[in-house]
């Protein structure tokens, strides 16, 4: 099964989420398996500090680190890019990578709802951010670009995406 081309979303700076120039790439259905699929191939694509739970039900944002976010189990509805941005439903199979200093939170999930994130190579050690500073902004502005998609590999489109 070839996986769709992912979607873009692209958010603005906000009044208390930095978000970031480069979009928002969402995977629909990029693996049918479910949790420990997303482990292998997040894995497998140099992903790492990989990690099982929800997502917080506040807006944060790392400010250090790039992630990804695979839907093992259930579906939920996020809000990326903070209070101005946008409410987007995932489901199992769904992967959302966000680029450092982009807003997100959990408004409702289903009662199974599981989700798997990681982070490029050398960004594990993530901070939760909860208000725009300019040290963050700085922060945000290192953050080195990963080696691979998380889901693609090194040939996927991510890095041409966020070039």
């Amino acid at each position: 099964m070839a996986i769709a081309e992912p979607q873009l979303l692209h958010f603005k700076p906000g009044a208390t989420m930095p978000n970031s120039r480069l979009p928002v790439v969402l995977y629909r259905g990029a693996l049918p398996g479910g949790a420990a699929d997303f482990d292998r191939l997040f894995r497998l694509n140099g992903w790492v500090g990989i990690w099982h739970n929800g997502v917080f039900d506040y807006d944060h944002y790392h400010s250090n680190a790039h992630e990804v976010l695979g839907v093992g189990h259930g579906g939920a509805r996020l809000q990326l890019g903070g209070p101005e941005g946008k409410v987007v439903e995932v489901a199992a199979g769904d992967c959302v990578i966000l680029p450092a200093g982009t807003g997100h939170r959990r408004i409702s999930a289903s009662p199974d709802f599981e989700m798997i994130g990681a982070y490029p190579k050398g960004q594990e050690k993530y901070d939760i951010q909860r208000e725009r500073s300019a040290k963050a902004d700085a922060r945000i502005a290192e953050v080195p670009m990963p080696e691979s998609d998380p889901v693609r590999g090194a040939d996927g489109p991510l890095l041409r995406l966020w070039a």
